[in-house]
């Protein structure tokens, strides 16, 4: 699993995940249940993950949307 977005905002985790399922690619939201548990205050952020070999089109399909640098 490859890390390709960390954020404390559920909005936005939810749009990524939807660009990188339109796109077919699978994404997995890491840390959400710990970061529920601590009351969703943003102390722990979530984590957006894909598979080894789809990181790089996952990476380009985000920037593309603007949502990378």
């Amino acid at each position: 699993m490859h890390v390709v977005v960390i954020t404390n905002d559920p909005v936005r985790l939810s749009f990524l995940g939807a660009l990188l399922r339109d796109a077919g690619i699978d994404a997995t939201v890491l840390d959400a249940h710990v970061s529920a548990m601590e009351g969703s205050i943003g102390a722990i952020p979530r984590r957006l993950a894909v598979a080894d070999d789809d990181a790089g089109a996952a990476r380009r399909v985000l920037r593309e949307a603007g949502e990378l640098p």
